[in-house]
C-alpha cells in the first residue's frame, strides 16, 4: 500500500512540474485562438495586428524589417512575407534608406492607422473577457510573473 502511495505521489510531483508548461501553452493557444476571431472581421491576422502595432508605436521613423521582426510576439521565419501582404493591402510600405541602402524600413500608412484605430475598442474588449476569470490585481500579477519569467530567459 505504501508503494501505492508512494507511486502515485511521484506521479502527481512529475505532473504539477510539467502543469506551468502545459497550463501555460494551452492557455496561450486558447487565447491565441480567439483573438484570431478579433482580427478577421478586418482581414488580417494576430500576427499581422502585432506588426501594424508595433510599427504604429514606431511613427513616424518606421523600423526596418529585422527589427520588427525581433519585436514581434511569435518569432516567423515569414516577416519578408507578412510585410508583403500587409503592403498589398496598403497598410503599410517600404522604403530604401539613402544611407543605408541594405536597409529596408516599414512604415504604417494612414489606412494603416485607421484600421488599428478601428480595432483599438475590440482588441481593449477581448482583453477584458480574456481574462474576466481574474482581478485587476491577479491579472497585474499575471503579467508581473511572466515578465519576471521572460527576463530570466533574455540572454537564452
Amino acid at each position: 500500500m505504501r508503494e501505492t502511495k508512494s507511486s502515485s505521489s511521484g506521479k502527481q510531483s512529475r505532473q504539477a512540474r510539467s502543469v506551468p508548461y502545459s497550463t501555460l501553452l494551452s492557455t496561450a493557444d486558447k487565447i491565441k485562438t480567439l483573438f484570431e476571431t478579433v482580427c478577421a472581421p478586418f482581414d488580417i491576422t494576430g500576427q499581422q495586428y502585432n506588426v501594424l502595432r508595433i510599427l504604429r508605436g514606431a511613427e513616424p521613423l518606421g523600423l526596418p524589417t529585422l527589427t520588427i521582426a525581433d519585436r514581434v510576439i511569435e518569432k516567423t521565419p515569414g516577416i519578408t512575407r507578412m510585410i508583403d501582404r500587409l503592403e498589398s493591402k496598403d497598410l503599410v510600405t517600404r522604403e530604401i534608406r539613402p544611407h543605408d541602402r541594405r536597409c529596408v524600413y516599414c512604415r504604417i500608412t494612414k489606412k494603416g492607422l485607421k484600421l488599428l484605430k478601428l480595432l483599438d475598442e475590440p482588441v481593449e474588449e477581448f482583453n477584458k473577457q480574456a481574462f474576466r476569470g481574474l482581478s485587476a490585481k491577479e491579472l497585474e500579477q499575471l503579467v508581473a510573473l511572466l515578465m519576471k519569467t521572460q527576463k530570466a530567459h533574455e540572454s537564452d
